[in-house]
């Protein structure tokens, strides 16, 4: 008798399959992150530091003045440890299948798991530096609704999230076919990084062509980081712009998981 194991759907997340997996996100999870800090001196301690250096050179470079209404270092600092979650979480997520690749040879598993699993760890880095962030509000006196901010927060990260989850799922699959890709990731995370608000706000990006504002916006990353500045700043939201840069996020993630879904299959003939 001979069975066979295929994808249950080319768009669904197959949440009943992921469900009984369950066990495994933790464990991949759990993996990656001791694995990303295995023999390190500082330990876990480099999920701040990246973006409080990145935050320091900034400042020295860029700040001395505040920026819609909030000091540079928390305007830098607000952005960074969004676009940390997004940056890491595509990288890895868009590598796991390779990483992965023995894995995925000898057992079946919800191939969803790897990369889902690559983004829950970037959003362990989240929480530790989510700490320090507490911290420069406290220190700058900066004033914060406590409702509004939880709301904000919970709604970005959810963005942010789905953005990352949907780019790095669709990359992770083009990386088995196309290992060029592992050379183009880098790059592209790191030009994505000056067309999003971290360094400056849109509004001095596009001083000269205002018309560039919406070609900025296309970034989902856009309007997870204006979000979550509205939390604690009292600088008006272009809704134009956060409509369609949410848009962005939630074709980032039909496209992802579709392709994903699509050739799945192959991987372990592929990898």
């Amino acid at each position: 008798m001979e069975f066979e194991i295929k994808p249950q759907g080319r768009i669904g997340l197959g949440l009943k399959e992921l469900w009984q997996y369950r066990e495994l996100f933790f464990i991949f999870t759990l993996r990656d992150i001791k694995v990303k800090y295995k023999q390190t001196f500082f330990g876990f301690a480099w999920a701040v530091f990246q973006p409080l250096m990145l935050m320091i050179i900034f400042t020295l470079f860029f700040g001395g003045n505040s920026e819609e209404g909030l000091p540079y270092t928390v305007f830098s600092f607000s952005g960074l440890i969004l676009w940390n979650i997004f940056s890491t979480g595509v990288t890895n997520a868009g590598n796991s299948m390779i990483t992965n690749a023995n894995i995925i040879k000898k057992i079946y598993f919800p191939r969803l798991i790897i990369p889902i699993s690559s983004v829950l760890v970037s959003l362990f880095d989240f929480i530790m530096a989510f700490a320090v962030f507490v911290g420069l509000l406290i220190y700058h006196g900066v004033h914060v609704h406590l409702l509004k901010f939880i709301i904000m927060l919970i709604i970005s990260l959810g963005i942010t999230s789905m953005a990352t989850f949907g780019i790095g799922t669709l990359l992770s699959a083009l990386n088995i076919k196309y290992r060029d890709f592992r050379y183009v990731i880098p790059f592209m995370v790191q030009a994505l990084l000056f067309a999003t608000p971290v360094i400056l706000p849109v509004s001095q990006m596009v001083k000269k062509y205002h018309s560039l504002e919406y070609i900025l916006a296309l970034n989902p990353m856009y309007s997870a980081i204006e979000l979550f500045r509205s939390g604690f700043s009292d600088q008006p939201l272009q809704t134009n712009l956060l409509g369609l840069s949410f848009g962005s996020a939630v074709l980032f993630f039909i496209i992802g998981l579709y392709y994903f879904r699509k050739t799945e299959a192959y991987f372990a003939d592929v990898v």
